[in-house]
């Protein structure tokens, strides 16, 4: 078989990872597959820890490679597709796929020149749903009920492996019909607009169920896959709405101070 080489492998980003010894290990498996670009999200310890370097077992490439960011929308900002590897769907209604069939879209969406990745949520507490709500969808590994106990470096080797044998069979790149989606940093940029607006407008009520409304509104915008020119659009008419708002409440004010002024007596001489 012939290995194909032109294609830039997904990224893999691990947030707030705990142990130095679960990193290193991450970086072998992925130097076993040929993964190479390896993300830090606040890793408890910082970076670098010496202890990883033992448990690469000489994949010191990866290591020296590793980038560190202080949240997961600034780790995926310039990735386009990003999968949110986890047991636990939680609340999201985003598409659930395997290891195997994420691996084609990654495959598919990196041979039209996206850049892709893939999330792994730290040893105990797993993702947050408002992370997960960031991706475009969920990869859950199909495994045996009876134990579900799986490490983060075997979660990181399964769905390594997958997109190995798809490198190794190389098979042709489906056709890409529309336009690339939008990467996560202009998605993230559409998302804190709208919802800027939307608090000002007074639409997050009560305010204690502010957190759980942005997220569905970040899941149901994000299945759209919006491409760059999309994020353009509802951005121009997000600030179109705010400012037809700004200007019915600046006339709604002018009309106020008018009927008050009018109605005070005339002021004697």
């Amino acid at each position: 078989m012939s290995v194909s080489t032109d294609l830039t492998p997904p990224a893999v980003i691990l947030d707030k990872p705990q142990m130095a010894e679960n990193i290193g290990a991450v970086a072998r498996v992925m130097a076993n597959f040929g993964l190479t670009d390896l993300r830090l999200v606040s890793p408890r310890d910082g970076w670098p820890q010496e202890r990883a370097w033992a448990t690469a077992s000489g994949a010191d490439w990866v290591l020296e490679g590793v980038r560190v960011f202080d949240s997961v929308g600034e780790a995926i900002a310039d990735l386009k597709t990003v999968f949110a590897t986890t047991a636990r769907p939680r609340e999201t209604r985003q598409p659930v796929r395997t290891p195997r069939e994420s691996s084609r879209i990654l495959y598919d969406d990196t041979a039209s020149g996206l850049k892709t990745g893939l999330l792994f949520g730290g040893e105990r507490a797993g993702l947050e749903t408002t992370d997960i709500a960031l991706c475009a969808g969920i990869v859950t590994i199909p495994i045996d009920p009876k134990h579900h106990s799986l490490n983060l470096a075997q979660a990181v080797a399964i769905n390594a492996y997958e997109w190995r044998t798809l490198i190794l069979d190389a098979p042709p790149p489906r056709f890409r019909d529309s336009d690339p989606p939008a990467s996560n940093d202009l998605l993230i940029g559409m998302y804190e607009h709208l919802e800027e607006e939307l608090e000002n407008g007074g639409f997050f009520y009560p305010p204690e169920k502010k957190r759980s409304m942005s997220q569905n509104l970040r899941v149901m915008l994000g299945r759209a896959a919006f491409s760059e020119q999309e994020v353009a659009t509802m951005r121009g008419a997000i600030h179109a709405l705010a400012r037809g708002r700004g200007r019915v409440l600046a006339k709604l004010a002018a009309e106020r101070a008018k009927a008050s002024s009018s109605s005070e007596p005339p002021r004697g001489e």
